[in-house]
């Protein structure tokens, strides 16, 4: 799995990921948040190791921006150990939160059952599209979609993972129809959500990626 160290003390930082690559899994480090969104989206990790003391952009900053653009698992580990801190972090989207100085085997235990729960959670979202049939499965039960709702799943599904603009689906789904708007992208997100989500209100299968449009996780 590829891992994002996020921590500006170099000892800690060259510890974890020593630790993690004899896991087997594929680490890289930067030292500022800053570095870690540029990072993000060049390397796309399976798991960000995040401190939330880092110069410039502070982990907290980090940890919103990631969260708006993605589910990648996020475990916070800093010296911050108040229970306030903690809620903190996990009500704004972190997996979970380790308290420094830590044991490097818990760190490592940790990490792996972060993984397990991000796996099985892909895998309870599993959606399989059908286009001779025109069919949509959501964990192998045929979900009844109109024919709009179908164009629009299977449009974000053709390049899963991209980014894709109210523009780009406007064009997509009313190719003619020159008065079509944002509100009309906002209507099928929101019938869409509320055939695929379980919580419609958390949605982790239809996603947004706030100021930039929409994506499928996965």
């Amino acid at each position: 799995m590829r891992l994002l160290i996020c921590e500006d003390e170099p000892d800690i930082a060259e510890i974890l990921s020593a630790s993690l690559r004899v896991e087997g899994h594929e680490v890289r480090r930067v030292a500022s948040g800053e570095e870690a969104v540029k990072l993000f989206e060049e390397y796309s990790p399976n798991l960000v190791l995040l401190d939330i003391k880092l110069p410039g952009m502070n982990g907290w900053d980090v940890l919103d921006w990631i969260r708006e653009r993605s589910d990648c698992p996020v475990i916070i580990l800093t010296a911050y150990g108040r229970v306030a801190d903690k809620v903190r972090g996990l009500n704004r989207g972190a997996d979970d939160y380790i308290d420094k100085p830590f044991k490097l085997a818990e760190v490592r235990a940790r990490v792996a059952a972060v993984l397990r729960r991000a796996a099985c959670v892909g895998e309870r979202n599993t959606l399989q599209i059908d286009d001779d049939r025109k069919l949509v499965l959501l964990r192998g039960r045929e979900i009844a979609l109109s024919p709009k709702e179908y164009a629009l799943v299977r449009l974000l599904a053709s390049e899963r993972g991209k980014v894709f603009s109210s523009e780009e689906i406007i064009a997509e789904l009313w190719p003619k129809k020159r008065y079509a708007t944002q509100q009309d992208v906002q209507k099928y997100v929101y019938l869409l959500r509320k055939k695929l989500e379980d919580d419609p209100a958390r949605p982790k299968i239809l996603l947004t990626v706030r100021g930039f449009g929409y994506r499928l996780a996965g």
